[in-house]
This record gives structure tokens, sequence and C-alpha cells, in this order.
């Protein structure tokens, strides 16, 4: 009896042994002169939120749907705001009405300076001839002198018109920008993730209405050691195969190094990994790639990316890319 538990136990082992190992080579496979790591497809997350806190009137789309760059998302309720524009534009028309005023009375202080000025010369010429008394030509005087600060006090009136028209017009603008702000456009070209509110909700400034995927920013994270780390480069040619379509490498290139090391986390590495020090290292898939297959696109995908060590290596046969009749271009 004990010998047949430990027959049977030794042949379980054998065969989870042998599922590992193949598995696990199957899954990264090892080649000379090539940096490789495991980890997921992770596509960019764009917040999709209000500057101004408001009630949401409308909301154009749902989780999946695909978005095109300035695309109206969402709109919040602008009634106030465009009440308070109205009113505005109105104080707008009044400060020109009171400047056209504030004109015209300048010009009829310009004539009454000008008829005082007459008589101030005409008094002062006739007070040289004594033909009138000095009484007159200080009145003359003073008249002019008040016609000058008459003159002074509605241009300041003209002045203060157009710095009301500047004011008004200004607080216009601001009134218009807020109202634009309350429209809540796609900034990429994507996909909507995660629609974090619906119509009629109350949300506050700042708050997160949608979160959309940059699908052309779309990248594999990996962990290297130092050893791999130190012979690539920003740009280095790269492959990245999916468990899915293990039969498809996807051309990519490396975006990022981490300047510091640190140890790999658990949910991606082996324990014996663990222990050392690795380096994070981000494969971004080609830019012109993804544009032509944008809807095709899934965040999550398992992998392995594979990345050169030594930029004048051919790639070997299972990494190289195939046209569209599977043959090697």
């Amino acid at each position: 009896m004990i010998k047949s538990i430990v027959y049977l136990l030794s042949v379980i082992g054998l065969l989870f042994a042998v599922l590992v190992l193949t598995g696990y080579w199957n899954q990264n496979d090892h080649y000379e002169g090539i940096a490789s790591g495991n980890g997921r497809v992770e596509t960019t997350q764009v917040d999709i939120t209000a500057k101004y806190g408001g009630r949401l009137t409308e909301i154009y789309v749902h989780e999946g749907d695909m978005v095109e760059k300035g695309q109206l998302l969402a709109q919040l309720d602008t009634r106030e705001l465009e009440a308070q524009y109205r009113v505005t534009l109105a104080g707008i028309e009044q400060a020109r009405e009171n400047r056209k005023y504030a004109q015209a009375v300048v010009a009829q202080r310009e004539i009454d300076l000008q008829q005082a000025e007459r008589d101030y010369l005409r008094s002062k010429t006739l007070f040289e001839s004594k033909s009138i008394a000095l009484v007159q030509l200080e009145k003359d005087e003073t008249e002019y002198q008040r016609a000058e600060a008459a003159l002074m006090a509605a241009k300041a009136q003209v002045t203060n018109g157009e710095a009301a028209i500047n004011a008004a017009k200004a607080q216009a603008e601001s009134i218009k920008v807020q109202l634009e702000e309350n429209r809540l456009y796609a900034p990429v070209k994507g996909r909507v993730l995660y629609r974090l509110a619906e119509e009629g909700e109350m949300i506050g400034n700042g708050g997160r209405v949608l979160v959309v995927l940059d699908l052309i920013d779309t990248y594999m994270t990996i962990f290297l050691p130092t050893s791999q780390v130190g012979r690539i480069n920003i740009g280095s040619e790269a492959r990245i195969v999916l468990d899915a379509l293990p039969n498809t490498p996807i051309p990519a290139r490396v975006s990022f190094i981490s300047p510091e090391a640190q140890f790999t986390p658990k949910e991606i590495e082996t324990a014996t990994e663990r222990e050392k020090l690795m380096f994070r290292v981000k494969v971004k898939i080609m830019p012109e790639l993804l544009q032509r297959h944008l809807e095709k696109i899934k965040s999550g995908l398992p992998g392995v990316a594979y990345v050169k060590m030594n930029e004048t290596m051919p790639w070997p046969e299972s990494l190289r890319m195939k046209d569209s009749n599977g043959s090697q271009p």
C-alpha cells in the first residue's frame, strides 16, 4: 500500500514538473543576445474631469465606445452661466452708450473751453488798454480755468468708459471660457473604459466623469536585471508576443528605462527573480501599427516582450515580422 502511494506521488510530481517546465519555456523562450520579460499589455488611461462643479445634463458615450479627438463626450448644466453671460453682454452695451455720452460731453467742453479762452484773451487785451476793470479780467480768467478743468473731467469719463467696456469684455470672456469648460471633449482618440457618473448627478470641481484609453500609447512593462539593462537603450528594437497570439510578433521599441533599480513585483516574476534588483523597462508598440488596428487593441493581455541587446543581430525565425501572406518580408 505504501509503495503504491509513493509510486503515485512520484508520477504526479513528475507530470507536474514536466508541465511546469514545458509551460515556462514555451511561454518565455530564451534567445542569445535578446533580453526578455513577462508582462501585460497596458494602455495609458486619460481621466475626463470637470473643471467646475455642476449637474451633468448629458453623457453622449458609453463604456466601450470609440471616440475621436475633440469629440463632445458630456455636458454640464450651463443655464446659470448663460444668464450671466447675457447680463454681461448687456453691460457691455451699456458701457458703450456711456462712453458715447462721455465723448459728447468732451466735445461740448472743448467748445466751452474755446469760448472761454477767447473771452479771457479779449479781456486781457482790454484790461491792458484800461478799457475794463480788473474784476472782469479775473472773472473771465476763472471761467477759462473752469472750462479747462471741465474738459479734463470729461476726458476722464471717456477713459473710465473705455475701462468699463474692457472689464465687461473680460468678464464675458471669462464666462465664455467657463461655458466651454462645462463641455467635456475627448483629448485623445481612443476607447471609453469607464463611465463614472450618470446624467442628473452632481459632481464637484475636478470630478471624474469618464476614463478614456489612449490607444496610441499602448505598451508592456517588463523587469530586466542590470546585466541586460546595461546593453539596451531608449529606442532599442523589441518584439511583443502575446499568449493569445503566440505566432504573431508585434513590433515595438523601448520607450523608458527606469533610472533606479527595484525589487520585481510579486504578481509578475518568480520568487527567484524577486530576490534580485531589477530595472523597470517600458516597451511601446509602434504607433503606426496601432493606428491601423485601433479597434482590435485590448489591454491586460499577458505576454512576453523581447528586446535586442545587439542591434546588428537579426531576429530569430520565430520573432521575425511576417506579411499578410505569412511570409517574412
